[in-house]
């Protein structure tokens, strides 16, 4: 009989061990990114209003997919304290990106990710931000990638509030 506890217990203090190991990686799901980020030795500066701003050469174009093959296409400026372009949101597109960690990088190939579905949106981002070449591409089809949409969502879906989640806080 003790033999037989003693197998139980092992087996529920290893089961409760990944079960531990995996609310972590799923924890750390949206937080870990890798690549490079686009970094620069400018950083970004405060408007009046408290806004956080880009620096110099900062022109994207953004290209949304619904998920039914309607796109929808928007230039966005982030200079020099002076927000441009044609997105219907830009101060908060800009303060998003701005204020997001590594907004740019993808998720890494070997990331354990939720499989949560997210929608069938995408979107690609080119142009320059910081000086440095930017074409990323997103999409909302696991865990990972949500959180990495979710961390820029007022550059992809205008009128989507800047929050702690959107600026990647841990």
């Amino acid at each position: 009989m003790t033999e037989r506890r003693t197998v139980h217990r092992s087996a529920r203090t290893g089961a409760a061990a990944l079960l531990a190991v995996g609310l972590g990686l799923l924890a750390a799901c949206g937080d870990q990114q890798a690549g490079a980020p686009v970094t620069s030795s400018s950083t970004p500066s405060s408007t009046p209003s408290g806004s956080v701003t880009a620096t110099s050469g900062d022109e994207l174009t953004v290209v949304v997919d619904d998920g039914t093959g309607k796109q929808t296409t928007w230039t966005l400026t982030c200079a020099d304290g002076v927000v441009g372009g044609d997105h219907p949101d830009a101060q908060n597109a800009c303060d998003a990106i701005a204020g997001a960690k590594a907004p740019w990088a993808p998720v890494p190939k070997d990331m354990a990710c939720t499989q949560v579905y997210g929608g069938a949106q995408t979107a690609t981002v080119t142009g320059t931000w910081r000086g440095e070449q930017v074409d990323a591409r997103y999409a909302r089809n696991d865990g990972c990638q949500i959180a990495r949409w979710d961390r820029i969502a007022p550059l992809l879906q205008p009128g989507t509030p800047v929050t702690t989640r959107s600026r990647g806080a841990s």
